[in-house]
């Protein structure tokens, strides 16, 4: 024992060992270790309740936010309750919209929607994809960064704006040197002429469509972009060191492997065309008529209709008729987005079966 003591005592003076804690410190030491179990314990003890508010308060916002759509969807049946017994299935046939004689019917609406958007889908589905593959592959630095900013900026730009301009700006453009060519080039081809006729004034269901792709074009741009930049650095640089060109990188290693997010971009930029309002009022000239299947015709959308003759509608068969148009537009959304959810469910199944 002594030769212990002896040792221990040369080696604190020497510097070797730490000196042996004093009474006070080691009575100092157990207080903070108990005061520390103390907090674990107090800790231990508030975060299940913590994690209980919190988990409470997620589900009470996702049942909150399914009860705002559930109430939605029963108010629209509610409003539309009057036109659905008189018309019932036979309103979506029926080209007739005669507010004096009270007979109403919305293919007219459900086909300038539906047309239109289609048209913007066609237009703008390329213009995005060419625009982000330049910006992912192709731009130089110091341009990427402004450009992408610069498209962004017209997802700012509101809708009203775009409709003015396309009213008293892209309208005179558009039947000048777009409307007028194509009816004298097309004019003798039996069904394309169809598609031409009319007079060309600049305002339509082409006009509406190509309004739509201007607005949809940096949503779907902006979302293929950040997909595309996704894809690893190591798959792209080991297909160019095989000798592959651009587009062969383009289409066979960043498509496919983000061609989930490809498909998101489209239905986003759909989803956009469907519901917009102002835009679309101020071009395709709100005409309640379905005289053929030109391009250059004026027609109707149902956003526009609503948008034109819901504050003055008379309470009764013709407001209901308009609540009913409501509820088509939001079936066909809700169509459109399980439609996209089904076919990115199995993309992404099919992405693991290769895998």
């Amino acid at each position: 024992m002594g030769a212990t003591f002896a040792s221990e005592t040369l080696q604190q003076r020497a510097g070797i060992a730490p000196p042996a804690p004093r009474a006070d410190e080691a009575g100092e030491a157990g207080e903070a270790g108990e005061a520390g179990e103390a907090g674990a314990g107090r800790r231990r003890r508030v975060l299940p309740w913590a994690d209980r508010a919190f988990a409470l308060l997620a589900y009470l916002s996702a049942w909150v936010t399914l009860a705002l759509l559930a109430a939605i969807v029963v108010s629209l049946l509610i409003g539309a309750m009057p036109a659905i017994r008189q018309y019932g299935l036979g309103f979506l046939t029926s080209a007739q919209w005669d507010p004096v004689q009270q007979k109403f019917g919305g293919l007219v609406m459900i086909f300038g929607t539906l047309m239109s958007s289609v048209i913007a889908l066609v237009i703008a589905v390329p213009v995005s994809f060419g625009i982000a593959v330049f910006l992912t592959e192709l731009s130089p630095t110091w341009l990427k960064r402004p450009l992408g900013v610069a498209i962004e900026l017209l997802a700012a730009v509101p809708s009203i704006v775009y409709g003015m301009w396309g009213l008293l700006v892209f309208g005179p453009i558009l039947a000048t040197f777009v409307q007028q060519p194509l009816q004298k080039l097309l004019g003798g081809v039996p069904v394309l002429a169809a598609l031409v006729s009319g007079p060309p004034v600049g305002i339509g269901l082409l006009a509406a469509g190509i309004i739509l792709a201007i607005m949809i074009i940096p949503f779907i741009a902006a979302v293929m972009r950040d997909v595309f930049e996704t894809t690893p650095p190591m798959l792209k640089e080991s297909a160019y060191g095989l000798g592959s060109t651009t587009w062969e990188v383009v289409s066979r290693v960043v498509l496919p492997y983000t061609r989930t997010g490809v498909v998101g971009a489209i239905m986003l930029g759909l989803g956009r065309a469907l519901g917009e309002t102002m835009a679309v009022t101020f071009v395709i000239g709100n005409f309640n008529q379905l005289d053929s299947l030109s391009l250059f015709q004026a027609a109707n959308s149902i956003t526009s209709a609503l948008a034109n003759e819901f504050a003055e509608a008379d309470e009764g068969l013709h407001q209901a008729s308009l609540i009913y148009l409501g509820l088509v537009l939001f079936f066909i959304t809700f169509v459109v987005l399980a439609l996209s959810k089904v076919l990115l469910s199995r993309l992404r199944r099919g992405e693991g079966n290769r895998a």
